[in-house]
């Protein structure tokens, strides 16, 4: 074995999280304990994403030794990627090893803890395999603890990172310097066409635009720019709508700051597809989407209704024994929706009368959908809202998107301070993943909403506590 070359011994909890994790370590040689075969036994049952995902290493791994042929198993099965995961030919692969003797604390009555397990059988091959590195991967914090305390390196497993830190995260909004329209002054050309005013400009090397990019200045009245389309050496930049005034109200609400201004203008366009919104607890991202929902839906009838969903925390879990319908059984998860639908439908003349006939109305173009049910669907002339979508795994955020139609709208809502599903963080959720991998397409728009408008309790709350 070559200096250099190391052992990972992979924890079940990498395998459930990403099955195709066998085949990420290149060069190196992956080991599996009994123990994990057995845990991956034990998880495979049920229709729930970690369930779907033991399945698949198992297939994996039988694909594996059919290839290789079952007499070559104490000596490493070559880790051959299935044609679906071939990305790049790699001529130095790794071998998958087994381990094929039962360890002596295996062999006493009542066997111990199964991450006990794992720890042993990385000290006896660390034994056995003087000449290489025997590195644990997990995603369980505690056994990195226990396997720190005996002294065999663990680490964590991040092939699914979608960056390395959640801070160079692009944020949709770039404050511009006050000189820029000095810089650009001998190359900007202006006009206005249907009511908006353009700019365009000669753009450098070191300027990277991307489409839809909101730009702003450090002063809050000064003009506020939609980047519209980079080509080559020129970008076309657009005065936003100003959705602050009273009279561009959409649905009787108006921006309150400049993130929610450029949020509006994202909702309210139809050349954009596909609209994220990240921001903490009260920064209004939830009446913003369905303010826009509404006023494109009912008012402009640019969409057939409003859907929407959200992760409820046991997520492609079973909804369970709620009563009712599907509807009914995602009320309770819906308090979000129906504390924003009383902003937005509380008429100003009309009294209780007029209040429940607008609900009743909007209830009727407003479905609620769970998640559990959405494989196979296809939207039509849909605008659908996905609610806590940092909850979701990037598979399942693939699963969503790929669901819209034609004349579809997706809009992704969530805080990633907030992830309640297990094994997922801030770099590792869907709703990170997609900001990530959508930057640069032309019909989608990405805002980081920064201030809290709920009210100065909130506010100071959100700060102080």
């Amino acid at each position: 074995m070559s200096h250099g070359k190391r052992i990972y011994v992979l924890d079940t909890n990498v395998l459930m999280h990403d099955p195709t994790a066998l085949f990420k370590f290149e060069e190196h040689d992956v080991y599996l304990p009994m123990v994990v075969l057995e845990e991956l036994d034990a998880g495979k049952k049920g229709t729930s994403e970690v369930a779907r995902n033991a399945r698949q290493v198992s297939r994996f791994i039988n694909e594996l030794i059919e290839t290789n042929g079952a007499e070559n198993i104490s000596s490493g099965l070559r880790l051959v990627r299935p044609q679906a995961l071939q990305l790049r030919a790699n001529p130095t692969i790794g071998r998958l090893l087994f381990q094929t003797a039962a360890l002596d604390t295996q062999k006493r009555a009542g066997n111990p803890l199964p991450d006990n397990q794992i720890l042993a059988s990385c000290l006896v091959l660390r034994e056995q395999r003087a000449d290489g590195e025997v590195v644990l991967v997990s995603k369980d914090i505690n056994l990195r603890i226990k396997a720190s305390i005996v002294g065999v390196p663990a680490e964590d497993y991040e092939n699914d990172r979608a960056l390395d830190d959640f801070s160079l995260l692009f944020s949709g909004v770039r404050e511009l310097p006050e000189d820029f329209w000095d810089t650009h002054e001998q190359d900007l050309r202006s006009w206005i066409e249907r009511g908006h005013t353009y700019y365009e400009i000669r753009s450098s090397e070191a300027e990277d635009w991307r489409p839809n990019e909101f730009l702003c200045f450090a002063g809050d009245e000064e003009a506020e720019l939609r980047v519209v389309g980079p080509r080559d050496d020129r970008v076309v930049l657009q005065l936003v709508d100003n959705f602050r005034s009273s009279a561009r109200q959409v649905w009787g609400v108006s921006a309150r700051n400049r993130e929610q201004n450029f949020a509006l203008n994202a909702l309210m366009d139809p050349e954009i597809d596909f609209v994220t919104l990240l921001g903490t607890a009260g920064t209004g991202k939830t009446l913003l989407a369905l303010a826009a929902g509404l006023a494109q839906t009912l008012d402009q009838q640019r969409y057939r209704e409003i859907i929407m969903t959200r992760a409820t925390v046991s997520v492609g879990e079973d909804i369970g024994f709620l009563p009712g319908t599907e509807e009914e059984k995602m009320t309770p998860w819906m308090g979000a929706l129906t504390d924003n639908l009383e902003v937005l439908t509380s008429p100003q003349e009309g009294g209780s009368w007029g209040r429940a006939a607008t609900n009743e109305l909007l209830a009727s173009r407003i479905k609620i959908r769970s998640m559990n049910f959405m494989r196979g669907r296809t939207f039509l002339s849909r605008y659908v809202i996905i609610d806590e979508a940092q909850n979701l795994t990037p598979k399942q955020m693939k699963t969503l998107l790929t669901r819209a139609g034609p004349g579809t709208k997706m809009i992704c809502l969530g805080n990633v301070e907030q992830i309640d599903t297990p094994y997922l963080t801030e770099t590792t959720s869907g709703l990170t993943y997609a900001v990530d991998r959508f930057q640069n397409w032309p019909h989608s728009a990405h805002i980081t909403l920064r201030r809290g408008e709920r009210s100065r309790l909130a506010d100071f709350a959100s700060e102080a506590l």
